[in-house]
């Protein structure tokens, strides 16, 4: 295809609007090959990056097709890089190519105008987030672009029953304030890469629904902050309501996931007192939780996560169409995600990090993901969900 007859600008809301939702409409996202879903934006298709601090739009035209589309989004945030621990990171996603239009050059395109983009603003790395089985993305980003492999991170995906469980009488949960939050979060989580430097925005969000720690009954939480004491074992995170922004709607499931779902839902009908978690329909429209910030310290700290995810389940359950709990931890966290409950089918083991350094002094985009995790936490801005 000659690229003189593909335009790339930026996107026009007038103009626009409706062939991007007709773009989101028709094409699928991961997070497996057995798994398809597509995504509707409820009339707003910049909503995944409009609570950035700075975000942008490209499309795609072929003469009057609106033929794909990529969004990108910048913030400060740590990368662990001496001297200097903070820099502007560039985010890439949302790159959707009109299926009669894919392996005609069109992705790259939009990539390279977005990293333009990023480097007028003075951006130091570029990077994106992909299904490790997601061969086009890989292709393209890895292959072709110059990113490479910086962080593995595990999607955990887990229904939202329609019953509310008790939690575990030997634990508390609190809920504490922004202030406090920030605070733990500074604190225990800055040697984290990617933690976003404007911390306080995210947490002050209206999507975001508050922070939560949880600790065994009968230690006192009142003294943190005062002396800097914490309990022998604790744990945290944070909740942002994502389907206030975009809802998803399942296309192509396994046959397991179908049939489970129907025959439990057949079975709570019939037999109610036997209580069997019900599946959602997954195949209208469907809003969800994502929970962020996950961090724990002290023995029995995995327990405690897992406390806190019942705890953020039951908030869920009140909550009109939200029918699955997200949590992204890191590849290599086996603790966490023996204790974060998910359900394997709807889940993604390998979700890679992809990183490119976009300053030429800086000769650092293959050493960077070499360097050893400074830490099994993770911090996954919500904004880039």
């Amino acid at each position: 295809m000659g690229y003189g007859e593909l335009k790339i600008r930026s996107y026009d809301v007038q103009i626009h609007r409706a062939g991007v939702e007709d773009l989101e409409r028709r094409c699928e996202v991961g997070p497996t090959k057995r798994v398809v879903l597509f995504t509707d934006t409820m009339g707003d298709p910049i909503c995944r990056i409009r609570n950035s601090p700075m975000y942008k739009m490209l499309v795609a035209e072929l003469g009057s097709e609106l033929v794909g589309v990529i969004q990108g989004s910048i913030k400060l945030a740590t990368v662990h890089k001496p001297p200097k621990n903070l820099a502007k990171l560039g985010y890439v996603l949302g790159l959707r190519i009109a299926p009669l239009h894919r392996r005609k050059g069109i992705g790259s395109r939009l990539a390279l105008e977005l990293e333009k983009w990023f480097i007028a603003n003075d951006v130091d790395y570029a990077y994106m987030a992909t299904e490790k089985d997601n061969e086009a993305s890989v292709n393209l980003f890895i292959n072709r672009l110059g990113y490479a492999k910086f962080r593995t991170l595990a999607i955990l995906v887990n229904p939202v029953d329609h019953r509310a469980s008790r939690l575990s009488s030997k634990t508390e949960v609190a809920k504490l304030e922004v202030e406090e939050a920030e605070c733990l979060y500074r604190k225990f989580m800055t040697s984290t890469e990617f933690f976003p430097d404007d911390l306080g925005n995210i947490l002050r969000n209206k999507l975001s629904l508050g922070t939560w720690v949880a600790y065994p009954e009968g230690e006192s939480w009142d003294d943190f902050g005062s002396d800097g004491k914490v309990p022998s074992s604790w744990a945290m995170l944070s909740v942002w309501n994502s389907g206030e922004l975009f809802k998803l709607r399942l296309g192509k499931a396994p046959l397991s996931c179908f049939m489970y779902t129907k025959t439990s839902r057949m079975i709570d009908k019939i037999f109610p007192c036997f209580k069997l978690p019900t599946i959602p329909d997954f195949f209208s429209p469907f809003g969800f939780y994502f929970v962020y910030g996950v961090h724990r310290e002290g023995p029995l700290s995995g327990k405690l996560v897992g406390d806190l995810c019942q705890f953020v389940h039951n908030m869920a359950t009140k909550t009109k169409g939200c029918k699955v709990i997200v949590t992204e931890v890191g590849g290599n966290d086996n603790i966490l995600r023996r204790h974060i409950p998910y359900w394997k089918s709807l889940s993604c083991p390998e979700d890679w990090w992809c990183l490119k350094a976009l300053k030429n002094e800086e000769s650092t985009t293959h050493q960077l993901p070499r360097m050893p995790p400074t830490t099994t936490s993770i911090f996954v801005d919500p904004r880039e969900v």
